[in-house]
């Protein structure tokens, strides 16, 4: 490693899937320069990721993203666990808009068009996108990262301020720290099958999970003509068997479309549950895959991947610009982790409903959930919670996504922009540069003022302090508010002290 000098770029990503590439477009957006490199010379050109939900579309608005990525989903109406005789043991109705983000419930994807449009956007950003360039070696200091890597020119050094290992769940970068794995002890290993098929219309048009204890099936209908099939592998039957053509024929026979599809992919995955011990070491950070890995039965594998962008991204932008020091960085898994954990857990939990391969008890199992759903209750409810510790205030509202309201006239994050938002009855002008004020009574917010003074009452609070990842991070008096935003990031290593830009004009605080 050469010694210290200027850096290249603000930041390093290292890999450029999803997470990769919403991590490397939020960054650029947020006025940070990045050089992001991937292996491969262009994107994977099949299917991996199967869905995503409304905090995802929102986190794609936030980079303007949303019409090629619309072009490339479709909205499904329900997602079901059914018997093998098909009767509905749970039934989850998918809203075509949330309150919460103002979006559909869920999305199923075409990965490849998805993540072309995102590509598209990381380099109009002014991303420095390397491909086929891999990541040889990397050391810290106290002021940056230096790396080696090898492109198509051959080995060369680059020193960056941060570097963040996007690459994937045998992520280098998480080998090279060190860092081990905690394993929730779930491991489960099912054939994949994407397919294209003619006349489709006789298929299934929904979601299902397939309950039947002589071979689990997760089936889902894709965008347009596309369909995937994952089936379990049973104990003591060969992968490559299975996948063989003759096995995938006989998988799908009961489905009598074999002659009509054309199968685009099949991959033999292991569905796990793990989390990586630690996050962060000095300057370099894991997110996505290379941080947690999930079974996918609650669709939110790539999910995660991106909400780590949207919760790291600003905050690495506040410590490189001086408003905050390193310390912040150590509030990115302390959220998250806790996030990622009890989506783990309802992945599993989907998991083990699914995968029952004993009759008698699959038969008792049927009978307790039809049951129960007779009787009004759900076994597995699909709410995540809201985020807890880290940069959040503990006043009423926090860590929840603040609601994006839809009017007549567009979508709130379209109207107030980029960056965290004071909102409030009667605010005082805010000459803040990390925050901007808007009083409830500006004409900017008229479209959204009701719901919002609904929300506002709902938590008994005259302002809201709304995070760059839309989560909120307080609701109570504006000044307190405030005092609190300034506090968390001066006590996590100072940075800019009592204001920026020329300060705002508020009351002291007093105690908080």
């Amino acid at each position: 490693m050469t010694a210290a000098r200027s850096p290249d770029a603000d930041v390093l990503v290292v890999g450029l899937g999803p997470a990769g590439d919403v991590m490397s477009a939020l960054l650029a957006q947020d006025g940070l320069s990045v050089i992001a490199i991937d292996r491969e010379a262009d994107l994977f050109p099949l299917p991996r990721a199967a869905v995503f939900d409304h905090e995802i579309m929102r986190i794609f608005q936030s980079i303007g993203v949303v019409e090629p990525i619309l072009a490339a989903c479709r909205v499904p109406e329900r997602y079901e666990f059914v018997t093998a005789e098909g009767e509905v043991l749970l039934d989850f109705a998918i809203a075509p808009q949330t309150p919460t983000s103002g979006w559909a419930e869920h999305y199923v994807l075409h990965q490849p068009a998805v993540e072309r449009a995102l590509r598209n956007r990381l380099v109009a950003l002014g991303v420095d996108a390397r491909t086929r360039t891999t990541l040889v070696d990397f050391a810290g200091d106290s002021s940056g990262v230096d790396t080696r890597l090898i492109g198509p020119q051959g080995e060369y050094a680059v020193r960056t301020r941060f570097l963040i290992g996007c690459d994937g769940a045998s992520s280098p970068v998480r080998e090279k720290l060190g860092i081990t794995l905690f394993d929730y002890q779930f491991d489960e290993p099912w054939l994949v099958i994407d397919a294209l098929a003619d006349e489709p219309n006789d298929l299934p048009q929904r979601l299902m999970q397939i309950c039947d204890p002589r071979r689990p099936v997760t089936y889902l209908k894709m965008c347009a003509n596309r369909y995937r099939w994952e089936f379990m592998i049973k104990p003591n039957e060969d992968p490559a068997e299975i996948s063989s053509d003759a096995g995938i024929r006989a998988l799908l026979a009961p489905w009598y479309c074999v002659d009509r599809l054309k199968i685009e992919r099949r991959a033999v995955y292991r569905f796990h549950g793990l989390v990586a011990q630690q996050w962060r070491k000095d300057r370099v950070l894991l997110a996505g895959d290379a941080a947690h890995q999930m079974p996918p039965f609650a669709g939110q594998g790539m999910c995660a991947g991106i909400r780590d962008a949207a919760n790291l991204a600003w905050k690495l932008a506040a410590v490189v610009r001086g408003e905050a020091a390193e310390g912040l960085l150590d509030t990115f898994q302390a959220e998250r982790e806790g996030h990622v954990r009890a989506v783990i857990e309802t992945a599993i939990a989907m998991g083990r409903v699914v995968c029952m391969l004993d009759e008698a008890a699959a038969a008792g199992r049927n009978a307790q959930m039809l049951a129960r759903k007779a009787a009004g209750e759900r076994d597995i409810a699909m709410a995540f919670p809201d985020l807890k510790g880290g940069m959040l205030t503990g006043l009423p509202g926090a860590g929840a996504l603040f609601p994006q309201i839809v009017s007549a006239s567009g979508r709130l994050d379209d109207h107030l922009g980029f960056g965290a938002w004071l909102i409030g009855r009667g605010l005082p002008a805010v000459r803040d540069a990390d925050v901007r004020g808007i009083a409830l009574g500006d004409p900017l917010l008229a479209p959204f003022a009701g719901p919002i003074e609904a929300w506002l009452d709902s938590h008994q609070a005259d302002a809201v302090l709304v995070r760059p990842d839309r989560h909120v991070f307080g609701a109570g008096p504006a000044a307190i508010l405030l005092a609190q935003w300034r506090a968390m990031l001066s006590a996590r290593g100072g940075g800019r002290g009592a204001s920026r830009g020329g300060g705002a004009t508020w009351p002291d605080a007093g105690p908080c």
